[in-house]
């Protein structure tokens, strides 16, 4: 128990010491016009308050992975406790913040157009292809995903309901921002905190004993922390998919003061969504193994929010727990297309305002997406998480960038972008849909990939610096 309060806590003091160290680092301007002024359109570039930017914000970036990541992360046993609270606070915050604000500096731009800034040509045509197919797989999934459980509540056809998700994906990728998107997603977001608190006080005011936080590693398939632990909890600590997002609702902020609350503050908010479901998940079924037991039994982490649910919030919060199991993944599935859109946008210099611009960019996307929905890809969407966290380590590297570009302290993304490194790249000689190498040398591989990734941008850097010495 005691592990679980000083983490809720550290957590909410990471939001308020290092969040505003962070938000000094970046220097924000509060009379500087945001692009929500300078570019308004009625269609993605319309100012919003904070408070529902913030729930929007959390609604695109969560879906199911803070939940569903959580539970998984839950089989390496308490240890994952630590990687939630300081890849919230370290990692993940300053990720979504700079992705939000950096965008906000330049235009609204999307994160492909950021990387392409501050880390080159390449990387820019690097990336929009990269987050482009990335998002169209996540679109994609969310699709299929969603489909399936609604036909096994339903009599209906999975096709059918294909179709009717389908619909209302199109829709709100193509109309404006405040017409579907900041009308709902508020109310979901809250539904989302409000789930994940009523969980967490049921764990502290009811009889449970959980799990106090030991560095040793308990997964029941004997699956090793590194870097396994830090891709299977992604958007409960630093996701890439983020940084495809924040830009969204950088071009709906009123002040650039938003920026901590809503992105900062919304990726420490989803760390407290995570590490609640994490800690119900070891307290419940007796540890990681007897939640292993109940994964394999329930359907995967689907059933297990369900358990958790009718436990804690009786029978009726297990049915508003599943429905949420439905639309949290199409509220990630939606924004997953319209952000496709907007980068395509971005690339073609298409003016969003003009209806017939956002049809051009919208009908293809879902072509593909449809093709993709009738497609076996389950082998393609193993490599989802690599891909993820591979983008959240771009991401973090082009915020260094802009950071070392202004003259500011840069480490803030400096230590995360080198710390990814390592991650990604051991990841993917380790796993099975990588190179399948086992033992010592993926680890050795990966942190010599960080140390030069790191020293290669320490030399750019002080290049740089002699540069803009010389020409002030």
């Amino acid at each position: 128990m005691i592990s679980f309060i000083g983490s809720l806590v550290a957590l909410i003091l990471g939001y308020y010491f290092y969040g505003k160290f962070v938000e000094q680092v970046f220097d924000v301007k509060l009379d500087m016009k945001t692009p929500a002024y300078l570019k308004e359109d009625g269609v993605d570039f319309i100012p919003i308050t904070w408070g529902r930017v913030f729930l929007i914000q959390l609604l695109n970036i969560a879906g199911l992975g803070p939940i569903f990541g959580a539970i998984a992360g839950a089989l390496f046993g308490p240890a994952a406790f630590l990687w939630i609270v300081l890849g919230s606070i370290f990692a993940g915050g300053v990720h979504d913040y700079l992705s939000g604000m950096i965008s906000v500096r330049n235009d609204g731009v999307s994160i492909s157009e950021v990387v392409g800034e501050y880390l080159g040509e390449r990387a820019r045509k690097f990336m929009r292809v990269f987050s482009i197919i990335l998002l169209v797989l996540v679109g994609t999934v969310f699709m299929t995903g969603p489909a399936g459980l609604l036909a096994s509540m339903t009599n209906l056809n999975i096709n059918i309901w294909l179709f009717v998700i389908i619909i209302y994906y199109f829709l709100a990728t193509v109309l404006p921002v405040d017409k579907i998107i900041a009308k709902f997603y508020p109310l979901l977001g809250g539904s989302l905190l409000v789930m994940a608190l009523g969980i967490a006080g049921g764990l502290i005011l009811g009889d449970y004993q959980i799990p106090e936080i030991t560095l040793s590693n308990l997964h029941p398939e004997g699956l090793s922390f590194w870097p396994m632990l830090f891709v299977t909890i992604a958007c409960g600590a630093i996701s890439g998919f983020h940084a495809t997002q924040s830009p969204l609702m950088a071009r709906c902020l009123k002040t650039e003061k938003d920026g901590k609350r809503v992105f900062y503050g919304a990726m420490i908010a989803e760390g407290v969504i995570a590490l609640i479901w994490a800690a119900a998940a070891m307290t419940l079924f007796g540890g990681p193994e007897g939640l292993a037991t109940a994964m394999a039994n329930n359907g995967g982490p689907a059933g297990i929010v369900k358990l958790v649910s009718d436990n804690m919030l009786g029978a009726a919060g297990g049915v508003l727990a599943m429905l949420g199991v439905v639309a949290l993944p199409i509220s990630s599935g939606d924004t997953a297309f319209r952000s496709a859109r907007l980068i395509l946008a971005d690339i073609f210099k298409l003016d969003q305002s003009n209806k017939s611009n956002r049809f051009k960019l919208a009908i293809p996307l879902f072509v593909i997406g449809i093709l993709l929905s009738q497609m076996d890809f389950s082998i393609i969407w193993r490599y989802f998480a690599w891909s993820n966290q591979t983008l959240a380590m771009v991401a973090l590297w082009a915020g260094a960038s802009y950071l070392v570009k202004h003259d500011r302290f840069h480490w803030i993304a400096t230590i995360p972008a080198t710390f990814m490194t390592a991650v990604v790249v051991s990841y993917i000689i380790i796993a099975p849909e990588g190179l399948g190498i086992q033992g010592l040398l993926a680890t050795v591989v990966g942190l010599l990939a960080a140390v030069f990734a790191l020293g290669l941008f320490l030399v750019k850097e002080r290049e740089g610096k002699s540069k803009r010495e010389l020409t002030s």
